[in-house]
């Protein structure tokens, strides 16, 4: 679960800071100082806000967490990566010419908020963790539940454990370590 969580980490966080270091060397409509004050502030609004978006369906979740038997599909770590950036490569992309295009108004301040973005899905992922390494488990999500890459979407029904060494991502979803 927290591979889906950490997934769109990387792809928010490196053409935010793109975005804002392009829009640094822009002028802008309210000029540069004012542009990164007010990206920093976004910045850090976001890694909060997404952060601890929506905690108390995860912690609910994770609750109910059972077992994951023999039927439950469970993904490989590259291939929910990879799927989850397919799904959203256009949204991301759009979003990184959005704040591009945006640093002629305000300079730097969209692409400091697509990196606090990403840096709140990272911090919600090291949380994550932090809870999978306390618990000794791993949690995942069915692959026919997962719609859209959202680990605690509607269609979520519960968690599935394993032991912590099933699969290829160590807890928090990065990559197991060979």
């Amino acid at each position: 679960m927290a591979v889906v969580v950490r997934a769109g980490a990387a792809p928010l966080w490196w053409p935010g800071l793109v975005a804002a270091g392009i829009g640094a060397l822009v002028p802008g409509v309210t000029g540069r100082r004012i542009g990164l004050l007010s990206g920093a502030a976004l910045f850090l609004i976001a890694l909060a806000v997404v952060a601890f978006a929506r905690g108390g369906r995860y912690a609910g979740l994770v609750r109910g967490a059972t077992r994951a038997g023999r039927n439950d599909v469970l993904q490989d770590r590259a291939v929910t990566v990879r799927f989850w950036r397919r799904g959203h490569r256009w949204w991301l992309l759009g979003a990184f010419l959005a704040a591009v295009a945006s640093s002629f108004a305000v300079p730097a301040a969209a692409g400091m908020l697509l990196a606090g973005a990403g840096a709140g899905l990272w911090v919600k992922a090291v949380r994550i963790g932090r809870l999978e390494h306390r618990e000794d488990v791993l949690y995942w999500v069915r692959t026919d539940w997962v719609r859209r890459g959202r680990p605690a979407g509607k269609q979520v029904g519960g968690y599935r454990t394993t032991g912590p060494v099933a699969g290829d991502a160590a807890p928090g979803g990065a990559r197991r370590s060979r």
